[in-house]
């Protein structure tokens, strides 16, 4: 007789009218357009626009997208990208990162996944050196003149 409604996806929208001072939890998608002064707290994505600045101790969140301002120790389950126009501030630890060019960042960077990671290389050898000794180790008797 009834059917069930399949859940809706949860958009909550500062506009960039709005100022918030104070810790923010939310379910769902966060848009910025405003600023936000504070913790932030996503269970699931935040895209800070280019007119939003996010400011805090800390922001976590699924994915997050910046073309704003963000300052603040970062915490991305799965992929965080910076756009062109993005300032970001602050250590990071994601799943993922993408940086398109312009973007500006200072801080640390780790990734967590080992898929995000390039595969691994044996360095190639450097000429007119021998191996051991381009890794600091030596298996003969060395003399000193």
């Amino acid at each position: 007789m009834f059917k069930k409604r399949k859940p809706t996806a949860v958009l909550t929208y500062l506009s960039r009218t709005c100022e918030v001072e104070g810790n923010v939890h939310a379910e769902g998608k966060l848009v910025v357009d405003g600023i936000i002064h504070g913790i932030v707290d996503i269970q699931g994505d935040l895209d800070i626009s280019k007119t939003g600045l996010v400011e805090g101790q800390e922001v976590r969140a699924n994915n997050i997208t910046v073309e704003g301002v963000l300052k603040a120790r970062v915490f991305a389950e799965g992929k965080l990208v910076l756009m062109s126009t993005a300032r970001l501030e602050g250590d990071v630890i994601a799943g993922s990162l993408e940086i398109e060019p312009g973007a500006y960042y200072t801080g640390y960077i780790e990734t967590r996944e080992s898929k995000t990671l390039p595969p691994s290389r044996d360095l190639p050898e450097l000429y007119g050196t021998n191996a051991t000794e381009a890794t600091g180790t030596s298996t003969g008797n060395r003399t000193s003149a």
